[in-house]
């Protein structure tokens, strides 16, 4: 006789997980069918289970018949619930098998044959029928000389789970999942052994529902993927549903953000903003009935809806309910949007470029006010791919010290003499063609790596000064460039004395430049300054006329000179007039040398002297060239 006392309960706890499941939002992917699959076919196991268990325990109540089609659909169901039990690992995993329509074929036979084999041991007479899995006669049920299949494609599938989780489990970003499929599948094993042990107990269906608990809690918790209060989905969601179906698209994109969203969120705190979004999700909910909607944070929502809709139209309905309040109870909100279409484009781009694309352009459409829809290009999508490709190159020269040092001379106008240098960061791609600085620096200060390669100018500028002993031959400072993500670095201080003592070098001979980008707080500013001028350093303004100081401003700090950027010098050698001296002149006052960027001719020379200027850089002198040829060329 068989136990089935654990597999009501089962049923119940099964009943809640679906309950809960359905009652929230889910995300159209394989992933989360598949999860359903799971549960249908699990409760149908379960229900048969019983119901097989029932009539073989009182065969004798029953026919035959019935008693072998309950057990056919049993044994169905088994290798069934075996095989989508795999399938969710692959659905998890996306990159395995699956791919290859050949190989999923192959993967499938185990599944054929054993429902092949249920059908043939249910259909044969009782004296063959021993041959298969199981048999019935006037003695009721019994296993057959194949039962031991069941075993076999079970342990079959689980065994592909393994191989999928550790050939592809790079896949998975998150520690939750990578453990979550690991469990899941040791479940699924630790229920098979069980089955194998204590095959009159009906425990197996326990294990298994560990399994699709832990399948639950780490992939199928749909407040994993929803934003404001379960009224949109999130961005992960959206990563997730380009991942997937990036390659056959049914639904095209339209994107909506709220223009200066992060002063809106200050003027009306966090909680009314929350709550206000909350109330537009729900509005574009019921603008697009049939459509997906994600909330990507700062103010941007993407649609996915149907290719025809009309998305110009739906702008201008979405215009005229923005120009009244969105209100409840606690708010009223005054806002206003922008809009972004993205057609679909010919080519194989990436998850991560079109996400990446598609958000920018948003977020770009979040600073337009005129409120008229933008449309994202193939060549926007290019433009990614392309930055994409330079952040690798990044990675590659941080990961493999492939990074280049170059100098620019800078000459003093009294002596005409080299005595200064601009240390400049050179990056080479895979084809070791240098990749220009306007293009590599804002993608490394996009990507966070900009940290990285700055102290890696700042260690190999000292490594220069050390190796050559530039003091003694003429070169009295040499400028590194400080990026804004470097200066707001609270140990800079440190990190750069650190370095300094390790080659041994006075570290007054390293001018520290900084852009007035860097100048937005003046108390940090002052902080900063202090604190590596106390550790011996000097600074230099760079760029100055292109950002926010003043002379106020430039005036409260200590800096050792002056760089006026190159844009100013070329209009002022274009039409001369008493601004730019008077104001070379004011910084001399202050005590600060000047120096004028962008020099290329003997023209632009002479009209920077007769301006006052202390310093001269240009391609006239030299352009930036590799620290060893600088050191042959100017040091020799």
């Amino acid at each position: 006789m068989w136990s089935y006392t654990f597999e009501v309960p089962i049923l119940m706890i099964l009943a809640i997980v679906t309950g809960f499941f359905f009652v929230r939002p889910r995300l159209p992917i394989r992933r989360n069918l598949t999860f359903v699959n799971m549960i249908i076919i699990e409760t149908l196991t379960i229900i048969i289970d019983l119901s097989a268990t029932v009539v073989d325990n009182n065969y004798a109540s029953y026919s035959i018949t019935l008693v072998k089609v309950l057990n056919m659909l049993y044994f169905v169901a088994f290798f069934l619930r075996a095989y989508i039990m795999y399938t969710f690992s692959a659905s998890v995993l996306k990159d395995t098998f699956e791919r290859d329509s050949l190989i999923r074929q192959i993967i499938r036979l185990p599944l054929l044959f054993g429902i092949v084999m249920s059908i043939i041991s249910a259909a044969v007479g009782s004296a063959k029928a021993s041959c298969f899995i199981f048999y019935a006669d006037e003695s009721g049920y019994h296993s057959g000389s194949m039962y031991n299949i069941v075993y076999v494609c079970s342990f079959y599938y689980v065994l592909m789970s393994f191989i999928s989780v550790f050939l592809f489990k790079n896949k998975l970003g998150r520690r939750r999942e990578k453990y979550g499929i690991l469990v899941y599948n040791l479940f699924i094993c630790a229920a098979l052994v069980i089955r194998l042990v204590l095959p009159r107990y009906l425990i197996m269906d326990t294990i298994i529902l560990m399994a699709i608990l832990v399948v639950f809690i780490a992939f199928g918790n749909p407040e994993y993927l929803i934003d404001l209060r379960g009224t949109t989905f999130n961005r992960v969601a959206l990563s997730e549903y380009f991942e997937e179906h990036k390659t056959r698209f049914k639904l095209t994109s339209f994107g909506i953000v709220i223009h200066n969203f992060i002063e809106m969120r200050d003027i009306y705190g966090l909680s009314h903003m929350e709550e206000g979004l909350a109330i537009i999700a729900k509005y574009l909910k019921q603008l697009f009935p049939k459509g997906i909607i994600f909330y990507c944070r700062n103010g941007r929502f993407v649609i996915m809806d149907k290719p025809d809709t009309d998305y110009i139209e739906k702008s201008k309905e979405i215009t005229e309910r923005f120009t009244h309040p969105w209100k409840s109870e606690n708010l009223e909100l005054y806002l206003s949007v922008g809009y972004v279409t993205f057609e679909l484009v010919n080519g194989d781009y990436s998850t991560e470029v079109l996400l990446s694309t598609m958000l920018k352009s948003i977020e770009k459409a979040g600073r337009d006010v005129t409120g008229k829809p933008a449309a994202v290009l193939e060549a926007d999508l290019k433009q990614t791919e392309k930055e994409n490709w330079v952040r690798k190159c990044i990675e590659n020269v941080l990961d493999n010290t492939g990074y280049e040092l170059y100098l620019q001379p800078i000459l003093d106008v009294k002596t005409g003499r080299i005595v200064g240098a601009e240390a400049l960061s050179r990056i080479r791609d895979t084809d070791g063609n240098i990749i220009p600085p306007g293009v590599f620096i804002p993608v490394a200060e996009n990507s966070g790596r900009i940290n990285e390669l700055g102290e890696l100018a700042f260690e190999e500028t000292c490594r220069f000064i050390k190796e050559n002993d530039i003091e003694k031959r003429g070169i009295k400072w040499i400028n590194v460039n400080l990026s804004p993500m470097q200066f707001i670095r609270t140990d800079l201080a440190e990190k750069c004395s650190s370095i300094v003592e390790k080659y041994g070098i006075n570290p007054g001979i390293v001018h520290l430049e900084i852009t007035e980008g860097a100048m937005v707080d003046d108390g940090f500013l002052q902080k900063q300054i202090t604190a590596m001028t106390d550790k011996g350093f000097k600074f230099a303004l760079d760029d100055y006329g292109t950002g926010y100081s003043n002379l106020a401003r430039v005036k409260r700090c200590s800096f050792e000179n002056v760089k006026l950027d190159m844009s100013i010098v070329w209009d002022y050698c274009k039409e001369p007039d008493a601004i730019l001296p008077n104001m070379i002149q004011a910084f001399k006052h202050m005590g600060f040398s000047v120096t004028a960027e962008g020099i290329e001719d003997e023209d632009m020379e002479e009209t920077m002297k007769k301006a006052g200027c202390d310093f001269l850089q240009g391609y006239h002198y030299s352009k930036p060239v590799p620290a060893k040829e600088f050191a042959e060329k100017f040091l020799a």
